[in-house]
């Protein structure tokens, strides 16, 4: 299915990573192949710790990623912006 559809999230190839914040804070991060993608890389390994910035995988020819973040997160952006890897800070946890 093409990644926008909402059943692609349960019908397509997908790689799902949890975060958990020395706070005990967990954020979710899905990354779900397209039609034509069809494979993702995940980088982490269980119990490794990641650095904010670190990489999380690759989806070849692109696709879409299902960001997870606890309820009471400020969010520094708006509906239906574009964001960049990195650059863009999507929220700040409260």
């Amino acid at each position: 299915m093409v990644a926008f559809s909402p059943k692609s999230s349960l019908e397509n190839e997908r790689a799902t990573t949890v975060i958990q914040t020395e706070t005990g804070k967990e954020i979710l991060i899905r990354q779900i192949a397209g039609a034509v993608a069809r494979r993702i890389i995940t980088y982490p390994k269980v119990g490794t710790p990641e650095l904010q910035g670190d990489e999380l995988g690759f989806i070849k020819f692109g696709s879409r990623v299902d960001l997870l973040l606890p309820l009471d997160t400020i969010l520094e952006i708006s509906l239906n912006q574009k964001v960049t890897g990195k650059q863009t800070i999507i929220g700040r946890l409260a």
